[in-house]
């Protein structure tokens, strides 16, 4: 029997690779976004090439139904080998200026939904002492950025709740990992409007290749709970910590392109 795979987010970016490599690796899958025809082109794409069963779950998870739909797929089983929570969106500007329903779909999508299908899948995890989730969360939970307040908020939760659970679970043979790649070339950005200016202002891009490859090798390691692909991003993360809050968030709204 092959080990099960449930991907979020998983018609683009991060989590197509995602898909893609655990189909490579064996694992049958539960596919996971909004998009119904993406989601049936990559399922059939991923069964041909690599034989797998690939299940295909449209659900949008920033309703709360919809959240609790996919955790009742996930407790029906078969139990999950890995779990990878990738689903994820920016919204640009202000606070004061963006759409607050926006806003409040955040949380549910990076921060409630995670919680809600992290504890879904765990007890089988557990109970077999055997299993992986990826939360897929970012380098901008180390900082707070004018512009993107609660995006940085809402990952900050991510990473602080994958550190804590996986201390909570590695002595029963379940690693959590919090993925925290800095830019990385995917559709996220086009989504948000980013303009060809902005993405000048933002160096050091990475492939989505490149940083599931990174999760993927630190997993297999048994690597600490946060995994940040890239050296450059990594001393980064380690600068952050001694500059003061005041000048990062002057910077960061800098880059940014925010006004005050």
């Amino acid at each position: 029997m092959r080990p099960v795979g449930l991907v979020t987010g998983a018609t683009a970016g991060i989590g197509k690779v995602f898909a893609e490599r655990l189909a490579a690796r064996g694992y049958d899958l539960i596919l996971i976004a909004r998009n119904v025809p993406r989601l049936e082109a990559l399922a059939a794409e991923l069964t041909g090439r690599h034989g797998v069963s690939v299940e295909v779950l449209a659900a949008d998870l920033a309703s709360d139904a919809e959240i609790e739909r996919v955790a009742a797929r996930i407790a029906r089983g078969p139990p999950l080998a890995i779990l990878v929570n990738n689903a994820g969106f920016g919204v640009k500007g202000d606070l004061a200026v963006t759409d607050p329903a926006a806003q409040a779909a955040m949380l549910h999508v990076h921060a409630l939904a995670p919680l809600r299908l992290c504890r879904a899948a765990l007890p089988p995890m557990l109970g077999r002492r055997s299993g992986a989730i990826v939360n897929v969360s970012s380098v901008a939970s180390f900082i707070y950025t004018p512009g993107n307040a609660n995006y940085s908020a809402t990952k900050a939760y991510l990473t602080a709740f994958s550190e804590g659970l996986d201390g909570e679970v590695r002595g029963a043979g379940v690693r959590v990992q919090a993925l925290c790649p800095g830019f990385t070339r995917t559709e996220f950005h086009d989504r948000m409007g980013l303009t060809a200016a902005e993405r000048k202002r933002r160096p050091l891009w990475l492939s989505a290749e490149f940083v599931v490859d990174s999760s993927l090798r630190a997993l297999d390691r048994g690597g600490p709970g946060v995994c940040i692909p890239d050296w450059r991003y990594r001393v980064l993360v380690f600068l952050i910590r001694y500059v003061p809050r005041r000048l990062l968030g002057l910077a960061t709204r800098r880059v940014h392109g925010a006004s005050d």
